[in-house]
């Protein structure tokens, strides 16, 4: 596998972060600030650095090399595989009529299933259910084909978020990777680092990803009461303070972030669904429990492997680059301490990532997760 990668900051010209080489027919990743993947002349931007290359744009809370975790800046990995091979679909979904689990059982469907072993997926992130486009994409392939991914982000704005295919980044957008070949081995593990705190209450009323009440009292009014002159900032304080929760015979918890909240019906937006009758309570961290789950994400990932990566994709969410802060690096580096400094890493800080839980093979949307997803071919 042959790897070039770029960056891009702010009213700067491209910048070599590796050897400059030329790709044949590359697959080429595209991270970045949304406000710098709005500029028209993207596409053509990038097609020139690499003409018939394949090229896939997501906006990000902040986007992530072995250097370096970037705001405003846009960042290019360019892979040209040896032995595998790869095909790409879209699908765009509208706010209006958006039916996630159709989406994502859609996208999936349009692959070749035979011999099909991994696919990558950057996904619109500011109003898709990502719970239901998991479940739409793992009934498309019978649980049986890993998916990891994430959703796209918008820094803590929460204001729209772009993807797309070969051509200029737009709202709504889904774009899946889909990689074949005997040779290509792919690992993956997800962890969280949070720890929940505070009285666990019931879901009494919700529909699909918003939440109504909770032990039969208005949702946004009980979790304003917790978070105390912090709740002028939301929703964005409440990346800070997400929710576990114990969804009724299901073996796992998951953690979910509010993306955003409804003061008329005093409820709030999470990326995926709440049910009702689920248990929840909220969470906590702080920077050592985030940066030492990174490193177990990816100590779990490279476990077992036959061999060394050659290239690690991290997808890691907005509210743990919040609690990081100005130290957003350690937990990146405690993945490559661990994968090596010869595997090459690009990814991005998300409104929600796409994984399994370890050991298992359904994806799942998570929330406050670094996910570590480990290729070589």
């Amino acid at each position: 596998m042959k790897i070039v990668q770029l960056k891009k900051q702010k009213n700067s010209d491209w910048e070599y972060l590796s050897e400059n080489q030329s790709l044949n027919n590359p697959l080429v990743l595209v991270f970045g600030n949304r406000f710098l993947l709005e500029q028209d002349n993207i596409y053509s931007e990038v097609s020139a650095l690499f003409p018939n290359a394949h090229i896939i744009f997501a906006s990000t809370s902040g986007d992530i090399t072995s250097q370096s975790v970037d705001d405003d800046s846009i960042t290019i990995t360019a892979m040209e595989f040896e032995k595998s091979t790869f095909e790409i679909k879209t699908s765009n979904v509208s706010a209006l009529t958006e039916d996630s689990y159709k989406t994502g059982n859609d996208i999936i469907n349009q692959f070749n299933k035979e011999n099909l072993k991994f696919v990558f997926i950057v996904s619109e992130g500011s109003f898709v259910n990502g719970s239901q486009l998991t479940k739409g994409m793992n009934a498309a392939v019978n649980n049986n084909v890993l998916i990891t991914g994430g959703l796209c982000g918008d820094a803590a704005r929460f204001e729209k978020t772009l993807a797309s295919y070969n051509e200029n980044p737009k709202e709504g957008e889904i774009v899946a990777v889909g990689f074949y070949g005997d040779s290509l081995e792919v690992s993956f593990s997800i962890y969280g680092g949070w720890t929940p705190f505070g009285p666990e209450r019931i879901v009494t009323k919700s529909k699909g990803n918003v939440l109504y009440e909770l032990d039969n009292l208005p949702a946004l009014d009980l979790y304003k009461k917790y978070l105390g002159e912090k709740s002028k900032d939301l929703p964005g304080a409440a990346l800070l303070y997400p929710m576990n929760v114990k969804i009724e015979n299901e073996d796992h918890s998951i953690v979910r972030t509010i993306l955003n909240i409804n003061e008329d019906d005093h409820s709030m937006i999470f990326a995926g669904d709440i049910p009702e009758n689920s248990k929840v309570q909220l969470m906590m961290t702080n920077v050592d429990n985030i940066a030492n789950a990174s490193e177990q994400a990816a100590r779990q990932a490279i476990l077992n492997r036959k061999k060394d990566p050659e290239i690690a994709f991290l997808v890691s969410c907005i509210g743990r680059k919040l609690v990081l802060d100005q130290r957003v690096e350690e937990e990146v580096e405690e993945v490559i301490s661990v994968v090596g400094e010869n595997t090459v890493v690009s990814g991005f800080y998300s409104y929600g990532e796409i994984a399994p839980f370890n050991g298992e093979n359904n994806c799942q949307l998570h929330n406050q997760t670094m996910t570590v997803t480990l290729l070589s071919e």
